[in-house]
């Protein structure tokens, strides 16, 4: 599968990272390949939905966002097969420049058409989360559909990884207020476009990011993988959402330690 087969970017396309926080290659996955995989996902995250029985009046805008399932790969072979791709492991070794990579955790997150008002994802970034003491971590955005203008695609404020001011807010509505208003006054461009099957987006930890509702017909189905540097460190957690990622992400470590439980494997290289 050309899952395995590893990629290496030009030189150029790690500048372009370097510079903006985020980047998308094209046709970097086969489709046919996604489309096998595609069915035996979608099925293990709709049985794993903690909030299946939540009415939409009563969800947050964050659950009215997506439906969130994170280490998939530990119950689903298909989501294993994606996660441990070593494709996608040795293009955020290179993006980050660094030797090794280790799992974070993975997550899907499917976006439901929307139903009224909500469903977007506000301006946020992902490290306020992670208790990881360097922003040499990264996320692939691997859609498994096409995800055309109306469903919702991810908006990136490119070069925004540089930008501190929100970092210290959870993704809320007050988080899309604050940071659209911050990103406005710091004439970040940003940038939005569709996604065929077979894109992979990458972003770092610190990059300002959004989508809108679904106004689609079916699902945004993507499946998420957070990576770290091989050596990284956890870090002191700074507020609960990292203590608790450190219990299920990390599990057995404290501030200090190398990011390396049991949970966290090195995924490239490999033999």
């Amino acid at each position: 599968m050309d899952l395995n087969f590893p990629h290496e970017p030009t030189e150029e396309v790690v500048a372009q990272f370097e510079r903006d926080g985020h980047i998308t290659l094209r046709r970097l996955l086969d489709p046919l390949e996604l489309d096998i995989l595609e069915p035996g996902l979608s099925a293990a995250v709709h049985r794993s939905d903690p909030n299946a029985e939540i009415p939409w009046d009563e969800k947050s805008t964050y659950d009215r966002a997506f439906i969130q399932v994170g280490d998939l790969h530990r119950f689903s072979p298909d989501a294993r097969q994606l996660v441990f791709s070593r494709r996608l492991a040795s293009v955020a070794a290179a993006l980050l420049r660094v030797p090794t990579i280790r799992l974070y955790h993975d997550q899907a997150l499917f976006k439901l058409p929307t139903k009224g008002d909500g469903g977007h994802t506000p301006w946020h970034v992902d490290q306020y989360y992670w208790p990881l003491a360097s922003d040499r971590c990264i996320t692939a955005w691997i859609p498994l559909v096409d995800v055309p203008e109306d469903m919702g695609p991810l908006t990136f404020a490119s070069g925004s990884h540089r930008l501190e001011a929100g970092r210290e807010l959870e993704i809320s509505d007050e988080s899309e207020a604050r940071c659209d208003r911050a990103l406005a006054e710091g004439g970040y461009t940003r940038a939005s476009e569709p996604f065929e099957l077979g894109d992979v987006s990458f972003h770092l930890g610190w990059t300002y990011h959004s989508a809108p509702p679904n106004h689609g017909e079916a699902e945004r189905k993507v499946m998420t993988v957070i990576y770290m540097d091989g050596e990284m460190r956890v870090s002191e957690p700074a507020n609960d959402h990292q203590r608790d990622d450190l219990r299920k992400w990390l599990p057995g470590l404290a501030p200090g330690d190398r990011a390396a439980s049991e949970a966290n494997p090195q995924l490239w290289p490999t033999d």
